[in-house]
């Protein structure tokens, strides 16, 4: 048998990209093997065919059939083309209601939280999947979308980069590591794949992480969103009901100028605010105990007065929350008896008590 690669399946795939008058090249932007698993994302760019989702089927089908292919997991995206401006323009109406369909729910996934920031690299990601994780061993079923479009951190957080998610009846079965069950975009892509997409494809590709992933029965779906208020965010609001939002800060002015932002972003498309989380609080010197405020210290409580929402906590900067996030092991899971764990779990249980569980 051969040794399945990355030019097999592009050349199984050729016929496909035939029929929608492309190369394949231009077709399939990313290619990841893990094994007998494959994933694929499919990038229509500004010409999505009228049944992507027959096209989905046979891809998956033929990839399948391939020698030592296990399973396929197939993300699908696409540009939205320009309008052609009309000879004569109709008259302006008035405008009237939005025609933005109302939100659906995810079937059995009871809550839906998303964990955002105004600001990158203030530590969100770690923060969602520590909360995420003491929320599971507080006896909550959990799952995580990682929905960092362009820089999906989940996989490596979790020690799981390189396993690929499996596919059954069209549907993108999560990984479940941790107790958690997950899914990422960065799950689909080799290592090095950037993307370069636009903001209709990003929605496009957020939207079938939500509805196309076999989540099962959840009590809450923890959503790591990206920093920013933009496409990402503007989806899940328009696609899912959510339960609420936490906003993660860091206590300096200039990262609680953009946390605010975040949350009156949610407040303003009417998404409750479970509370505000001050991350890098503060860091106490493991030689001599002395605490120092490198980043300020209570910047992001003080913000949760004035903006009257709630204050779940302060996270201490510590090297084993950093090196468990590196080496793939959230030091709630791997510290589990650590003040910094209890800390997590604290949160993790203000949360829980504003949840429908």
């Amino acid at each position: 048998m051969d040794k399945l690669t990355k030019d097999t399946v592009l050349n199984a795939l050729k016929p496909v990209a035939h029929a929608l008058a492309r190369t394949v090249e231009d077709l399939v932007s990313s290619v990841a093997i893990e094994g007998g698993n494959v994933g694929l994302v499919i990038d229509f760019k500004d010409r999505p065919p009228q049944n992507p989702d027959d096209v989905r089927i046979d891809v998956e089908e033929i990839i399948k059939n391939l020698d030592g292919v296990f399973e396929a997991s197939v993300v699908m995206t696409a540009a939205r083309a320009a309008a052609p401006k009309p000879a004569n323009p109709p008259e302006m109406k008035p405008a009237g209601k939005s025609e933005i369909p109302a939100p659906s729910p995810i079937e059995g996934v009871k809550n839906i939280i998303a964990v955002g920031s105004g600001k990158g690299g203030v530590g969100k990601s770690t923060t969602a999947i520590n909360i995420a994780i003491a929320l599971s061993e507080q006896g909550l079923s959990v799952g995580v979308l990682d929905a960092d479009i362009f820089g999906p951190s989940l996989p490596k957080l979790l020690g799981i980069e390189g396993t690929k998610p499996q596919s059954k009846d069209g549907k993108i079965i999560p990984v479940e590591v941790m107790g958690l069950k997950v899914m990422s975009i960065g799950l689909m892509l080799a290592n090095d794949d950037p993307i370069i997409w636009r903001g209709p494809q990003v929605m496009r590709a957020t939207g079938q992480l939500l509805s196309d992933v076999a989540w099962g029965t959840l009590d809450v779906l923890v959503v790591d969103l990206p920093p920013g208020t933009g496409d990402v965010q503007l989806t899940l609001v328009q696609k899912v009901p959510l339960t609420g939002a936490i906003i993660v800060s860091t206590p300096q002015d200039l990262a609680l100028i953009d946390a605010r932002k975040g949350l009156q972003m949610f407040r303003k498309v009417g998404t409750p605010i479970i509370g505000i989380i001050e991350n890098m609080s503060f860091f106490t010197c493991p030689k001599c105990g002395e605490q120092s405020d490198i980043f300020g210290h209570g910047g992001a409580r003080d913000a949760a007065i004035d903006l009257g929402a709630d204050f779940l906590g302060e996270i201490p900067l510590h090297m084993s929350v950093r090196a468990g996030s590196d080496a793939g092991n959230p030091v709630v899971r791997a510290a589990p008896l650590s003040k910094h764990a209890a800390i997590y779990n604290d949160i993790a249980e203000k949360i829980a008590g504003k949840l429908d569980v």
